[in-house]
């Protein structure tokens, strides 16, 4: 092969399909970031206003039990409570107005503050939960007749594992998520830019030549497959438009190259009566010409058939090497007159294409005829022909002023 189509494989982290998705998996990510956080806050929230309704309804009991009963009563309310939680999970404590602790579940009064609405949060350990656990507890704090002071409240440990949990299981469930969606990202990418590199690939085959390669639907009446089919039927007007061309092309060589053999036969007639007036050196030039019309209409019909398929029969193995080294040898004596140097870089060994050898010399006739023709005197002409692992490299390049853009 004497020419080659680089393609470059689209990157799937480069790809728009991969870079759209992951759009929109970051946007699926953040929402359900919002919606994890919203679910952990608001049941955080819910919990803490059930704590504190619960403590309410506790401390307006033993408020309403003081005023029917007194102290006396209010502290074996007390004791019945603690002696009856198993948990520890209420806070009770009764004090005088030295806070000399009456009754109740804590072994001293709490280093805080109150509050003017009177609810307070401290720290505690152990409580069965571990010596060395600190956690909140959150209470109320009221002052009754007599000076004396009532604290009850609700030990947050339960609490707090409990929306540790939640927060965990959020987390978890996360982190499961964004996993899915990445890979469920991944994969959809993948799949649309293997549709995308059939079609390209489709397209690289019809560049190089294969007018018949059609692009691949699988007939699930998808957008790939409306823009394949869509894709097909301009190829198909493509190679129609050009099956017209040239069959308006042959027709025209043929038609021409008919007259043009007649000529050249007149030609022959009058040369030969010519000769024997022993004057043919008007008719030759003539005949020089109507060959050279004939070789050409004679080229452009075989390339015409070589067109028209893809693989030709009569297509044979051409040595490149000898096909350049014959063409420089017959054209060196040429440059020689206008003291042109011709240097010539080719492999020892040959090289081995599929073509027409007929062809690729007048290629070759072609690009050394115009190297010497817009050369200039005493200019140079260099000939390389360089093999690659599937194609070859033919160039020819001469000093002279080029071609203009």
């Amino acid at each position: 092969m004497l020419g080659i189509v680089f393609v470059r494989q689209i990157s799937l982290f480069r790809s728009s399909t991969f870079l759209l998705t992951m759009s929109c998996v970051s946007v699926f990510i953040l929402s359900a970031v919002m919606l994890m956080g919203f679910i952990y806050f608001y049941t955080s929230s819910y919990m803490a206003q059930r704590t504190d309704e619960t403590i309410n309804a506790a401390l307006n009991g033993l408020k309403e039990r003081y005023r029917d009963s007194g102290m006396g009563g209010l502290q074996q309310v007390i004791s019945k409570r603690v002696a009856s939680d198993s948990i520890g999970s209420d806070i009770l404590l009764l004090a005088d107005y030295g806070k000399n602790i009456q009754a109740g579940n804590l072994d001293q009064w709490p280093d805080i503050k109150g509050t003017a609405d009177g609810w307070i949060n401290f720290r505690l350990k152990g409580r069965g939960h571990g010596d060395d656990i600190p956690h909140w507890a959150r209470a109320r704090w009221s002052t009754l007749p007599e000076g004396f002071q009532l604290i009850v409240g609700r030990d947050l440990y339960d609490l707090e594992m409990s929306r540790n949990a939640i927060a965990r299981t959020l987390s978890w469930g996360l982190v499961a998520a964004g996993i899915m969606a990445i890979l469920g990202g991944v994969t959809l990418a993948r799949g649309f830019l293997r549709r995308i590199e059939m079609i390209n690939q489709a397209s690289n085959e019809i560049i190089n030549g294969d007018l018949s390669r059609r692009i691949y639907t699988d007939n699930t009446g998808d957008d790939f497959d409306q823009l394949s089919n869509n894709l097909n039927q301009m190829l198909d007007r493509i190679e129609e438009l050009m099956e017209g061309v040239r069959r308006v092309s042959d027709n025209i060589a043929h038609d021409l190259r008919t007259p043009l053999a007649r000529l050249r036969n007149h030609l022959d007639e009058l040369k030969s009566r010519s000769r024997s007036e022993g004057d043919t050196d008007s008719v030759d030039p003539a005949i020089q010409e109507a060959d050279e019309l004939l070789a050409t209409f004679n080229a452009l019909l075989k390339i015409a058939r070589i067109e028209s398929e893809s693989q030709p029969d009569y297509l044979v193995d051409v040595d490149l090497v000898a096909v350049v080294s014959d063409a420089v040898e017959f054209y060196e004596p040429l440059a020689e007159e206008k003291m042109q140097r011709v240097k010539i870089s080719i492999p020892p060994d040959p090289l081995i294409i599929l073509g027409d050898r007929g062809l690729l010399s007048q290629l070759m006739a072609n690009l050394l005829d115009n190297a010497i023709k817009y050369a200039p005197e005493q200019g140079e002409i260099n000939v390389s022909l360089l093999p690659g692992p599937d194609y070859v490299t033919l160039a020819i390049a001469d000093s002279g002023t080029g071609i203009p853009p």
